[in-house]
């Protein structure tokens, strides 16, 4: 559906190096990376809004002409939202969805505005300037704007950043429900790889301009080579076992160590509960910190043993 082919950009220095990308319909695929690894700058030429230096993108087999070709930047099927936002902002919250679906019948217009302006609970501002709002309510806006245009591809460039938990679940089973009933594909960048488990079918790591590993949720959480890479979706423990280090999840231990296990003392240092699980914080003998996630606290638990998990979905 989207094809990225040996995408490089180079401005006074490296930016992309050689990417080679795909997008099927019904897909949705994180690109997880620190700050300057490129993440955005992909987006943009995706969307049409960016040359490369070399390389091209395709959508549905035609190439996606970038601002040097086409007068008018961007794709119709496909939208981008990033953290410019891109409002009118001089018109209202209402305004700014209704504008991009004048093609519609007044009814459905209506209809579509009311659930967008519910879906990002902005109905009690509907009349407002988009430059009155927050940034969190701007980011928010721009989101429902490319919604309304009901794009077969969406890019979304960190789209939780402002997000409250609460909300980031109602958006999350939104796009979700997108995928299954239009069949509609995401793109979605983040820095934080933990915002992509619970959505993306597929998540590619991006390290100086290159992508630098593909898997599913389960496997880049649980299966990783790199400690650095791993830490980029929550919460490691690295420590020295026997001279040997060892790097384990918060929750891939057990409390019934085996003689065959690989058994960790430890002094527990306290816990924070925080609502569903309590994060209990322990010391090793090298003075190492250890994370472990629990129904209830451990303050009495002074050994467990290592239990790494598979990454079967």
């Amino acid at each position: 559906m989207l094809e990225a082919k040996h995408i490089v950009l180079q401005f006074d220095r490296p930016i992309l190096k050689g990417i080679n990308f795909s997008l099927k319909s019904g897909q949705i695929i994180g690109i997880v990376g620190k700050s300057g690894a490129g993440k955005t700058s992909f987006l943009k030429i995706m969307s049409g809004l960016l040359d490369p230096t070399s390389g091209d993108v395709f959508f549905e087999d035609k190439k996606v002409l970038g601002p040097t070709v086409k007068l008018v930047p961007g794709h119709p099927e496909i939208q981008l939202v990033n953290q410019d936002f891109h409002l009118d902002t001089y018109h209202t919250v209402e305004e700014n969805i209704r504008e991009q679906i004048l093609y519609l019948p007044k009814k459905e217009r209506d209809q579509l505005v009311n659930e967008l302006l519910e879906l990002i609970e902005l109905d009690e501002v509907r009349t407002q300037q988009a430059r009155t709002l927050s940034g969190g309510e701007q980011q928010r806006l721009a989101i429902a704007r490319a919604l309304a245009c009901e794009p077969k591809v969406l890019l979304l460039d960190e789209p939780f950043v402002h997000l409250d938990g609460r909300l980031r679940s109602k958006l999350t089973n939104y796009l979700l429900a997108l995928k299954e009933i239009r069949g509609t594909s995401f793109v979605l960048v983040s820095h934080d790889g933990a915002e992509m488990l619970s959505l993306a079918d597929v998540i590619y790591t991006m390290k100086n301009g290159q992508l630098t590993k593909k898997g599913k949720p389960s496997e880049v959480y649980y299966k990783y080579k790199v400690l650095e890479e791993a830490k980029l979706f929550g919460a490691i423990n690295s420590i020295k076992i026997k001279d040997k280090r060892i790097a384990f999840r918060p929750d891939e231990y057990s409390l019934e160590p085996l003689s065959t296990d690989e058994v960790v003392d430890l002094t527990f240092v306290n816990s924070l509960f925080t609502g569903p699980v309590y994060e209990n914080y322990f010391l090793t003998e090298r003075n190492e910190k250890v994370v472990l996630i629990s129904l209830n606290t451990l303050k009495d638990v002074t050994k467990i043993a290592i239990k790494k998990k598979s990454s079967a979905s």
